[in-house]
């Protein structure tokens, strides 16, 4: 047992100054870890003793291989050895037993450990250092996110007040349409332009029939010339092949040519008239219809925000009502500008379209008219004299057929 306590206590060393005095253990550690501090671990420097007293000098092991951290910092041990408090019991467990920083031991592992004012450098530089980065981008996420985020609310709010808008203005419209159809609300008319948006309406449905009939026309004349110019090959082709009604053959082949060319000639002023009667029907008179249909839209909400104006005016006429009756004034002068502006709109394109309409159905019908009389009257030459009056152009023979390069 002796000899067991001796061999320990002969592993032990004690510090000592260069003058062979003893250094206080907490002065040694404290310089110690200012080194470390300063310069860093020295791993080199740093041996581990495994053997026993007075062993060989190979029993010295260097740490140079050793991988692992420099310094663990142990918690535990600055409770250790700061001294109680005075009225502070002892932590249950703590051992009282220092622990030198060079790593002395039995083969049983390495201990680092730092004193009390080392330790609390560390962790001071640890907790001043590392966080600034962090919280400097933390912050400036943050903004950028609450930025955006105010972006998408005001967006949300813009969109959730347009919403209540077309809400109430759909219910005003609403409530003014169904009280108009029973009978119980009153309508602003203007009876001069109604009149004559009814005979548009009315002038536009018969323009759509002539169109309809003269496409139809068309289609069926294309399918004659069609047909009269196959049965003037034939003919031709015939003449060739019967030397007995050659004369004959000859001369209905010649004529169904003839028909065949005065008739393209006439499809030519046909599909002008078809063409310009589209443009004027599917294209004039309907712009001017979808700014009449812009005008009833207006007059209707006019109507409607007039109603709700008489109706505030009926009631009592405290401050919540003298503040509503106010905003409706507003919304019912906004809704009369609107309204007037699109009424002088739509009077002024029926004026407009009046004078177009007339202008281009007298050039149309005189054109349908001569060519048409020509054309059954077997005068070529007056066909032709028509199409040049009204700028017609005939297409080539073969021109709707692609060539062969768009063939090939």
């Amino acid at each position: 047992m002796a000899d067991s306590f001796m061999g320990k206590a002969a592993t032990m060393e004690i510090p000592i100054n260069s003058n062979g005095e003893t250094l206080a253990e907490d002065d040694s550690l404290e310089q110690d870890l200012q080194q470390v501090m300063v310069s860093g671990p020295n791993l080199n420097e740093t041996s581990v003793v495994s053997g026993g007293y007075g062993g060989p000098a190979g029993g010295i092991i260097p740490t140079s291989s050793i991988k692992g951290p420099a310094i663990r910092f142990n918690p535990q041990y600055v409770d250790r050895r700061s001294p109680p408090a005075p009225n502070c019991a002892p932590v249950p467990g703590a051992q009282s037993q220092p622990t030198d920083l060079r790593m002395k031991s039995r083969g049983q592992g390495v201990g680092l450990v730092s004193s009390q004012s080392a330790a609390r450098m560390i962790t001071n530089q640890n907790q001043t250092d590392q966080p600034f980065t962090g919280s400097g981008m933390h912050h400036s996420n943050s903004t950028q996110n609450m930025s955006v985020e105010e972006a998408n609310r005001g967006v949300a709010v813009e969109k959730l007040d347009s919403v209540k808008k077309w809400g109430i203005n759909t219910y005003k419209c609403t409530k003014q349409m169904f009280s108009e159809r029973f009978g119980r609300g009153s309508r602003t008319v203007d009876l001069e332009l109604e009149a004559q948006i009814d005979v548009l309406r009315d002038t536009k449905r018969k323009y759509e029939s002539v169109l309809r009939l003269t496409s139809a026309l068309t289609s069926h004349f294309y399918n004659m010339v069609q047909t009269q110019q196959a049965l003037g090959d034939t003919f031709a082709d015939l003449s060739q092949k019967s030397p007995e009604l050659r004369d004959e053959f000859g001369y209905n082949a010649e004529t169904q040519k003839l028909l065949c060319r005065n008739g393209e000639a006439l499809l030519g002023a046909i599909n002008f008239f078809v063409s310009s009667i589209n443009t004027l029907v599917n294209k004039t008179m309907e712009d001017t219809l979808m700014t009449i249909k812009l005008y009833e839209a207006a007059r209707l909400e006019f109507d409607a925000y007039r109603a709700d104006l008489e109706e505030l005016s009926l009631g009592p006429r405290d401050a919540a009502t003298m503040v509503r009756i106010e905003v409706s004034q507003q919304q019912y002068q906004v809704q009369r500008d609107k309204y007037e502006r699109l009424r002088s709109d739509v009077t002024i394109k029926l004026k407009f379209l009046e004078e177009n309409k007339v202008k281009v159905m007298h050039k149309q019908l005189l054109l349908f008219h001569n060519a048409i009389s020509a054309y059954f009257a077997g005068n070529q030459q007056q066909l032709e004299q028509t199409l040049r009056q009204f700028n017609v152009k005939l297409k080539p023979p073969g021109s709707d057929k692609p060539s062969w390069l768009e063939e090939s």
